[in-house]
């Protein structure tokens, strides 16, 4: 039987939520019946996921980006696409305004692009106006990954009841192992009784650290610390925050990390301040690892984790407010407790990344069996 090549096409392969959904896709693939690669605009950079991918079997071309509109993009791909030959093209970002002129002359069977934000975030306003062209021409279907990001599709583009496809994680990976927090806490230099806040974010607008400082430098126990696990170019920024708000010596900055299970395994609670999200999957690994989160109430996450059952929620932008959602949290062990069980349930029973594979799976070939029908007619 012949298998159904996949091409994903995305920015990079740097371990962040896109990109880990991405790889949940290739490595989880039913290779009966499906073939992925996948296309990184950008080139080879330490810590990706590329080397994973493809120790995996599957094909990873690096394109070379250079910053900004790059027209070298555009022979780049198609010659990808000429030695692919995908029957789907998969996108991801802002990628669409270099593969639609591609698409149009290597002519795949079936375009797929998922929403990853809301959609007034996700791209610039010649990034809408080309996709609203896609969309509504029936040349590339859109998926949204939360029942927010579904409603923004709405707003921007007038797509009433897009395909939604929920972002998935491995859930079994956060579970609890024992000695585990010990051994961290020890490695990276805590002690076992300190109140360790984590929040995993890149430092870019989006995740909104300067609220979270603020709301940080308001609670009542001056014990506790604030692990930014991260990297980005706002970084300086928030460490001179941090200075200025004088809690330098209770924030570390933990850089990038490939230990994300441990590191959740290891700390009370977990906190972030975004101004907006899509479906988060650093939400989902925290809720999977059992720990309760300090939130705002942005995208999927309010779809995610039950208000006052599995964590707390406070209105985007209002530091008092996630100041008090984590000082409750700080305060009561035994309901920090009580809503990690509930967080991890809900986990088990809704985030598993097999589903969204088997979805997405099942789309390809509809697009490709709707795209034959049209054509035929």
């Amino acid at each position: 039987m012949k298998k159904t090549r996949v091409l994903h096409i995305l920015p990079d392969l740097m371990p962040y939520g896109l990109e880990k959904m991405v790889a949940s896709l290739v490595l989880l693939a039913d290779r009966d019946r499906f073939e992925p690669a996948v296309v990184s605009l950008y080139g080879r950079q330490e810590g990706s996921l590329a080397k994973q991918i493809e120790d995996a079997g599957v094909q990873v071309f690096h394109l070379d980006k250079r910053r900004g509109l790059d027209l070298r993009m555009f022979p780049r791909l198609r010659e990808v696409c000429g030695q692919f030959q995908p029957d789907v093209l998969h996108t991801h970002n802002y990628v669409l305004r270099y593969t639609l002129p591609v698409a149009a002359l290597t002519r795949p069977g079936a375009q797929v692009h998922t929403i990853h934000n809301v959609a007034d975030q996700e791209v610039d306003r010649l990034g809408m106006w080309l996709q609203n062209k896609a969309f509504h021409s029936g040349a590339v279907v859109p998926v949204a990954i939360a029942g927010e990001v579904a409603a923004s599709m709405e707003r921007v583009y007038g797509i009433r009841n897009p395909e939604l496809i929920p972002n998935g994680i491995p859930v079994r990976a956060f579970a609890d192992v024992p000695g585990q927090r010990e051994a961290w806490r020890a490695k990276e230099g805590y002690a076992q009784d300190e109140l360790l806040i984590a929040c995993v974010a890149r430092f870019f607008p989006q995740k909104n650290h300067h609220t979270l400082l603020i709301a940080f430098s308001q609670l009542q126990n001056t014990n506790a610390k604030l692990l930014l696990a991260g990297d980005g170019y706002l970084e300086s920024e928030v460490r001179a925050q941090a200075e200025q708000l004088g809690i330098e010596d209770r924030v570390k900055f933990i850089g990038r990390r490939d230990d994300v299970a441990a590191l959740l395994a290891s700390v009370d609670m977990v906190a972030l301040a975004s101004l907006w999200e899509g479906n988060p999957l650093s939400v989902m690994e925290a809720m999977a690892a059992g720990r309760a989160c300090a939130m705002t109430s942005v995208g999927a996450i309010p779809e995610l984790m039950e208000h006052g059952r599995s964590g707390l929620i406070a209105p985007p932008g209002n530091a008092k407010a996630l100041a008090e959602a984590m000082q409750t949290l700080l305060d009561n062990p035994e309901l920090r407790g009580r809503m990690g069980v509930a967080a991890r349930q809900r986990a088990l029973q809704k985030f598993d990344h097999q589903v969204m594979v088997d979805s997405y799976q099942d789309l390809y070939l509809r697009a490709l069996q709707g795209r034959k029908q049209a054509v035929a007619a």
